[in-house]
């Protein structure tokens, strides 16, 4: 068996947000990373290997050759299996717990490594605000290695969300407190935002803490950190 051109056409095309949202559908790439969504909950459509022996429960594998492989992914160096599979519905969040709310973050490698991140250190939640890139991209599938599973993502009005918690709210800023001597509680929305401005004006005025990572270095000329490596040293923080 061999791949059609309608479902060929219909993989590239779901590298735009909006084909993701007409079909409904997402693409996943690599043995390790579609193994781990066959063995979550979600909903696979349809699988495609160079392998023959690449097999799983859910649905029929079909083998296609290298080449036909090539004309569908996006990596440089595919590795021998890709998947659709169907994107979920959203569910209700939760205001409870410690939850990350992302403000404008733009590059999908920083939320795939994100949302490992809420996956390594037991955030459940993860809201986003609606110009947050999709979580949903194919780099971002790349990045979670799976994690994307166990983390339950949100687009939401982040305004709105945020001033209809009863929890604290904290974000990073370079004048915050010292997060290594400031007590944190186990309740809590960690605010991080967009990779060149930061958290915008509207979400600022309503935070009710601010964190700072202090710097160690002699010269202590670095401007900042990357917003995915101060989200983990944040959420050891939280978790310590």
């Amino acid at each position: 068996m061999s791949l059609s051109k309608n479902k060929s056409k219909l993989i590239t095309s779901l590298q735009q947000k909006k084909y993701r949202q007409k079909y409904n559908l997402f693409v996943a790439e690599g043995v390790k990373v579609v193994r781990e969504l066959l063995n979550s909950e979600l909903e696979v459509d349809s699988v495609f290997s160079t392998d023959e022996n690449f097999s799983c429960e859910k649905v029929n594998v079909t083998l296609i050759s290298e080449e036909e492989l090539k004309k569908i992914s996006t990596l440089k160096a595919p590795n021998k299996v890709l998947g659709l599979f169907k994107i979920p519905e959203q569910l209700e969040v939760q205001k409870n717990g410690l939850i990350v709310a992302l403000d404008g973050v733009n590059d999908p490698g920083n939320l795939g490594t994100i949302i490992r991140l809420c996956d390594w250190f037991g955030v459940k939640q993860l809201v986003c605000s609606k110009n947050t890139v999709d979580c949903y991209n194919q780099k971002v599938i790349q990045s979670t290695m799976g994690s994307i599973t166990r983390v339950q993502i949100n687009y939401v009005n982040l305004i709105n969300f945020l001033t209809e918690v009863n929890i604290p709210i904290y974000t990073a800023d370079m004048d915050g407190n010292n997060v290594y001597k400031t007590t944190l509680p186990k309740e809590a929305i960690l605010v991080m935002g967009n990779e060149a401005n930061g958290i915008s004006a509207e979400i600022n005025s309503i935070v009710n803490s601010k964190l700072t990572i202090p710097r160690f270095g002699d010269l202590q000329q670095t401007e900042s950190l990357n917003v995915a490596t101060a989200t983990a040293i944040l959420l050891s923080e939280f978790k310590r």
